[in-house]
């Protein structure tokens, strides 16, 4: 079912102590793989499409298919806009039917990353819209020296008071893509002092592809709601094509989904992801 009050969902899991993934999908296949393993458990899922995907599929190809796959899903589907940077790709957004979003303005200085998604909240009141933001910066490769990167839990509060939005993706360490020196160091100390500082903000953590096992499931009891993950899905889909007894395009593409829907299986147990009514 597609969910119209993602910020009930996410509250919920929040109260349960335990994480709903955001998977980002590219097309209609990978959406699919992804609506059918949460509903084989009935667990709720965040079916995610990226601004930065949008050569892949249109975003208004992206909301015809991922409407209809919530919709016909028995398990209840959060469609949320990932990385959203302008508000007016996020607002057309809403306007397709996407019951969540993500503006992305951490690029900017705090100042003008308040306003922009302050706009977002404003305009997504209308349609009855989840606002997710961020604060801090998850990059590429961040390691444990660069601790200026990461989300101060006062500046957090303040963001979070005067930019209205819903939920906040915060910075612990995690990068976005596959890490090329091994599994991250997160800082917990952090993430315990923004949970602590603003308890009724569902948290967000992006980049948790390759940032260990041991570590999300960590994350999940000790204050994230919501973790990303996308790379390890189509790294584990690659590597199934590249099977050289495949003989044709469509055993390929049977591949291809079987591989996806480990990966979410794997994290959903990982995430100790429980049904929702």
């Amino acid at each position: 079912m597609l969910v119209k009050n993602a910020k009930d969902i996410l509250m919920k899991a929040k109260s349960g102590n335990f994480v709903i993934p955001s998977f980002n999908f590219i097309d209609l296949d990978s959406a699919r793989v992804f609506c059918r393993t949460a509903e084989k458990h009935n667990f709720p899922l965040i079916l995610a499409f990226a601004e930065v995907h949008k050569n892949l599929i249109a975003l208004e190809e992206a909301a015809l298919v991922g409407k209809f796959l919530a919709e016909e899903c028995k398990a209840p589907v959060i469609l949320h806009l990932d990385h959203g940077t302008e508000t007016e790709y996020c607002v057309r957004a809403m306007e397709l039917g996407f019951t969540s979003v993500m503006i992305d303005a951490s690029m900017n200085d705090f100042e003008g990353n308040v306003r922009t998604t302050r706009e977002v909240v404003e305009a997504a009141r209308a349609y009855g819209v989840q606002v997710e933001a961020e604060i801090g910066h998850v990059g590429s490769n961040v390691t444990e020296s660069d601790s200026s990167l990461y989300t101060e839990p006062e500046e957090a509060a303040r963001f979070v008071s005067e930019s209205g939005c819903d939920s906040l993706a915060v910075s612990i360490g995690t990068s976005h893509g596959v890490y090329k020196t091994g599994t991250p160091k997160l800082n917990f100390d952090v993430l315990h002092g923004i949970a602590r500082t603003i308890p009724d903000t569902p948290l967000v953590l992006h980049g948790g592809s390759g940032s260990g096992d041991d570590n999300l499931a960590r994350c999940s009891r000790e204050g994230i709601t919501k973790i990303n993950i996308c790379t390890d899905c189509y790294v584990a889909a690659l590597k199934a094509v590249k099977d050289p007894a495949l003989t044709d395009y469509f055993d390929a593409k049977a591949a291809s989904d079987k591989a996806v829907q480990e990966v979410a299986e794997h994290y959903y147990k990982v995430f100790g992801t429980k049904p929702i009514d």
